[in-house]
């Protein structure tokens, strides 16, 4: 009897998801962000190497998002996503910038496990999404039901993903790493105004998640200065349109898989949420954003 109890309480428990992490072959991904600076993650990452850790840190479940773009990475993204059980949704690749080719891609790639698109942008310019086609493409993208990526670091690059969320109100857009704050100079501004800025979009959630920039600044692993970052993207974005994200295995610059998400968590437990609130930044929110119901269903 207890251990049908116990069966039952672990089938109703929140599910946890990591929101964010990726999958490689280094040979057949010539990854463009990756400099001299990054030799300690030069090396092929797969899901063997991933799957104790999951277990060991209790996530059920992850997204796996792209980190090249090409059409090869989205063959990759499909293999991996039809052969781990664990990977529940993929963010693919679509060059958003040539609607044309990013439709055609659609139709060529398997997009079985996609639940959103991403393509790198950088600090580039964002003026083309203003252009009628791209916002045409979007909304066709928020009719399948697939989520955008995408990491505004510029206030250029802040208003045009703004401008885009009125023109395509139903569109899902969830923004990597925190939007990039500026840890390694303990700055505020204007990082803290743009994320108070896309909060007032409703379509919009955030990662809780350490980007590669601010791992590469760090001369070691010091969680205490992003407390008051994630502070402040939880007090904007609330809860529901909050998600946990490891990074992984770009999180190995600094720490382990095991125990970036348990300092992460910790950084959330401390502002004091319910447990309720909890359960969603720790998988809810994931889920949401991403349509994960089906593959995740909800406890």
């Amino acid at each position: 009897m207890e251990g049908t109890l116990m069966e039952q309480a672990q089938e109703h428990a929140p599910r946890v998801v990591d929101a964010h992490h990726h999958y490689w072959k280094l040979e057949a991904q010539e990854q463009a962000w990756r400099t001299s600076d990054h030799s300690h993650i030069a090396r092929d990452y797969e899901p063997a190497d991933l799957a104790s850790e999951l277990v060991d840190s209790g996530v059920d479940a992850t997204v796996l998002i792209q980190s090249v773009d090409s059409s090869d990475e989205n063959d990759r993204l499909a293999a991996y996503a039809s052969s781990c059980g664990t990977v529940a949704g993929v963010v693919g690749w679509l060059p958003l910038e040539q609607p044309d080719a990013a439709r055609a891609e659609l139709a060529r790639a398997d997009t079985t496990a996609w639940a959103g698109v991403r393509c790198l942008v950088g600090k580039r310019s964002l003026e083309w999404l203003g252009n009628p086609d791209v916002i045409s493409l979007f909304a066709d993208l928020a009719e399948r039901g697939l989520s955008w990526d995408i990491v505004p670091v510029t206030p250029d690059q802040v208003s045009a993903v703004g401008a885009l969320t009125r023109a395509v109100p139903d569109l899902r857009v969830v923004l990597d790493h925190l939007a990039r704050p500026p840890v390694d100079s303990a700055g505020w501004e204007p990082w803290a105004g743009q994320i108070a800025e896309l909060a007032t979009s409703p379509s919009v959630s955030i990662k809780i998640s350490v980007g590669i920039d601010v791992l590469t600044a760090w001369s070691q692993w010091r969680p205490d200065e992003l407390a008051r970052y994630v502070d402040w993207a939880l007090a904007k974005f609330g809860p529901q349109r909050s998600m946990l994200a490891s990074n992984w295995p770009v999180i190995l610059l600094q720490r382990s898989y095991r125990e970036a998400w348990q300092d992460l968590s910790a950084l959330v437990a401390a502002t004091g949420l319910s447990a309720s609130d909890l359960a969603a930044v720790r998988g809810g929110a994931a889920i949401n954003a991403y349509r994960l119901h089906e593959s995740i269903p909800a406890a």
